[in-house]
């Protein structure tokens, strides 16, 4: 299986390459990608540069044009989409059904994936993006268990990449829009989740207090690991409980599973974490290379040095297990 790794610089994206990914997933530094914030993402040059520099070393690079086109803009989706297989992109993440057409039509030759963003998450969708648009990868939402998985990957002409590290979106991928309600930016149209311009971190009673927009998301008493104040992952109160509703402020991580995801059929192990800086991507890369090589107690001890990397120094298998809420 291919590990596919994260960059929002160039500097992470060399790491990425050394440190022994098989393709590097990245994006332009605008609202066309999902991880659109300020100091990251790649110019044209950037990219060209950084696409060489993985070639040599049989490296591939993908490019995420994985945000929803606005009516009237999409000029600047397309543009994009033109740089990237300008120079020389081995494939593009698309979630936009009318990108797609345009990338399949304009650019025929052009290796397409569906990104997790356009929730293709049943037989009948995805057969519908490789029979309209040629898709040639699938990247599966992170609500599927194994089995779900499995039983996908049997019935469909396309290659199937999961999520297996890092960052856990535990909405409807491509659908949420409870950033856009605290916010008014979106996720899926401008490409931000949660960003930092409405955080804020307060003391309150000697709590630190953690707020989006003008909500409070959280509060955390003395000693506990304070997580970013992303809505889906704050405490509520819920008819008579108290807790966090959708999921822990924790990340994902089912390296566990790396042998059932090879028999269900996964072509690809996705690393989350293109907002991170090029240590964690080095590090992260690097022990998961070298995870994926070993066995037993050996890979268990790999994957330990990896938690205190995670949101909130914890991990979960989420949806995967079925244990999730």
């Amino acid at each position: 299986m291919e590990l596919i790794c994260p960059a929002g610089t160039p500097a992470a994206f060399r790491e990425a390459v050394d440190a022994g990914a098989d393709a590097v997933y990245c994006g332009f530094a605008d609202e066309t990608n999902a991880r659109n914030f300020p100091g990251l993402n790649f110019s044209r040059e950037e990219l060209a540069r950084s696409i060489a520099y993985a070639r040599q070393r049989g490296v591939r690079t993908l490019v995420a044009l994985n945000t929803f086109m606005r009516a009237g803009s999409e000029t600047l989706w397309y543009q994009r989409a033109a740089d990237a297989v300008a120079v020389g992109a081995d494939a593009l993440i698309v979630a936009d059904f009318g990108l797609m057409a345009h990338v399949a039509e304009t650019y025929p030759q052009q290796r397409l994936h569906a990104s997790v963003q356009a929730s293709a998450s049943n037989v009948d969708a995805i057969k519908f993006l490789v029979t309209a648009f040629g898709v040639k990868r699938v990247v599966l939402p992170r609500t599927l268990t194994i089995s779900d998985i499995a039983r996908i990957a049997r019935k469909i002409d396309c290659e199937v990449e999961v999520f297996v590290f890092g960052g856990l979106c535990v909405m409807a991928e491509g659908r949420c829009s409870l950033s856009s309600y605290a916010t008014g930016k979106s996720p899926n149209m401008n490409g931000v989740c949660s960003p930092a311009t409405h955080v804020r971190y307060r003391e309150d009673r000697g709590e630190l207090v953690s707020e989006l927009g003008d909500y409070t998301i959280n509060r955390f008493p003395p000693g506990e690991a304070a997580g970013y104040p992303t809505l889906c992952k704050g405490r509520f109160e819920v008819a008579d409980s108290h807790g966090y509703a959708f999921e822990d402020p924790v990340s994902l991580d089912i390296m566990d599973h790396v042998d059932a995801l090879r028999e269900a059929g996964v072509s690809a192990l996705k690393v989350e974490g293109r907002q991170r800086g090029k240590a964690y991507v080095a590090e992260v890369v690097g022990t998961l290379r070298r995870a994926l090589a070993a066995q037993g107690t050996e890979r268990q001890e790999l994957l330990g040095r990896l938690r205190h990397l995670s949101e909130g120094q914890k991990t979960t298998s989420g949806a995967y297990e079925k244990r999730w809420r």
